[in-house]
């Protein structure tokens, strides 16, 4: 439990520096004049570079077990890449940065959720990978208030880039004391016998894609925020703080749904798809208050990627193959992020309304490859 605790504090830095970051990513591209284009697709690129990653990290991870180094070198080159971007003076140079934050945290993730995956296997996956979350969400919930409260005292996005160097070291200096405490992870998790196995079963590749089609269809907030700052739908100081409300509701989300999921599994998921799915026509098509739930709904489904559906992934796979079972999955979501943030961000600039149908349907598609999965395959939760 503590070694959770401590992971989620770590998170919790992290993200405070790069969803600050990120909550005005798309607007910083657009004032160096990059359009919705280009912006759609840097946000994509950024993705599919940073979960193409994971599969030579996570494979890297099993084999030679070197948990920390391989997570700290990540989260390095995840945390000095965030400050850089106030030196950033064309749109070229900004995309580079953020594609660079986007790789360091590919290289980390798969040993840091393999990590996790033997710590909580005796509190319950589900509420482990909530907690961890959780707690993750509460940094990403005040970064963009740090990115906002500089722009209440007139700051610039140079300024509020700067700022975010004080969280970023703060990750490093926990993640280096958590790495002394806890300097063997896997011995977090019991040891039992495993079954002789030369790969992942059907019903895991079956998640994979399922997952990628949830991807592909759920809009990155670069692209959210550009059309906020576009449109005027909101003043530029909302912008953030519309961010770090959906930062808020994911963090809520995994919670309740990671405890929620150690009873019910998949059930859980295949409800959040189609709840969250709902916040494509309310964030492009509404006013304020319809943006507001669009980002509720935006939230919520973001919390419950980030907890349980990770969750499931360590229930189908042997505990010797974790990390390179998590950098395969995030590989794929990442091909499929891209593929549909590139699409998301074309659809933009010729058809909202193509956007919305495009963003509705390809999640629902995932609806009955889940269901397949959810009959065939019994992940353990605890």
């Amino acid at each position: 439990m503590m070694f959770v605790v401590c992971m989620g504090i770590v998170s919790l830095f992290a993200d405070m520096a790069y969803e600050g970051a990120r909550s005005i990513g798309g607007p910083f591209l657009a004032t160096l004049g990059a359009s919705g284009t280009i912006v759609g697709i840097v946000a994509g690129l950024g993705e599919l570079i940073g979960y193409i990653l994971r599969l030579p990290s996570g494979y890297i991870t099993d084999r030679t077990g070197k948990y920390w180094t391989v997570a700290i070198a990540g989260y390095a080159i995840n945390m000095f890449a965030v400050p850089l971007l106030a030196f950033a003076g064309r749109w070229e140079v900004a995309a580079a940065l953020m594609i660079l934050e986007r790789t360091g945290k590919a290289i980390r993730t798969p040993a840091r959720d393999a990590m996790l995956s033997h710590a909580t296997v005796t509190i319950g996956r589900g509420w482990g990978f909530g907690l961890h979350e959780a707690m993750d969400q509460i940094g990403a919930m005040m970064g963009p208030l740090i990115v906002a409260t500089v722009f209440f005292f007139r700051g610039t996005y140079r300024t509020a880039f700067a700022t975010l160097a004080i969280p970023a070291f703060l990750t490093m200096a926990v993640l280096m004391v958590s790495c002394m405490v806890y300097p063997r992870p896997r011995t977090l998790e019991p040891t039992v016998p495993e079954l002789e196995t030369k790969g992942f079963p059907k019903a895991y590749w079956m998640y994979c894609v399922a997952m990628g089609f949830i991807a592909a269809g759920y809009a990155d907030f670069a692209l959210i925020g550009y059309h906020f700052n576009k449109t005027h739908v909101v003043s530029k100081d909302w912008i953030p703080l519309l961010y770090s409300v959906a930062m808020a509701v994911d963090a809520i989300a995994a919670l309740i749904c990671g405890r929620f999921y150690d009873r019910k599994g998949m059930g859980v998921v295949i409800i959040s798809v189609l709840i969250s799915c709902g916040f494509a026509p309310l964030v492009f098509l509404g006013g304020f208050h319809a943006t507001l739930l669009g980002m509720v709904l935006w939230g919520a489904g973001m919390g419950v990627q980030e907890s349980v559906m990770r969750a499931y992934v360590a229930g189908m796979v042997p505990r010797d193959k974790r990390a390179t079972a998590y950098g395969i999955f995030n590989t794929g979501f990442g091909i499929f992020w891209f593929g549909g943030s590139a699409l998301l961000g074309m659809l933009y600039d010729f058809s909202i309304p193509l956007l919305i149908l495009f963003s509705v349907f390809v999640q629902l598609a995932s609806i009955p490859i889940l269901l397949f999965v959810a009959k065939t395959s019994h992940p353990i939760s605890s």
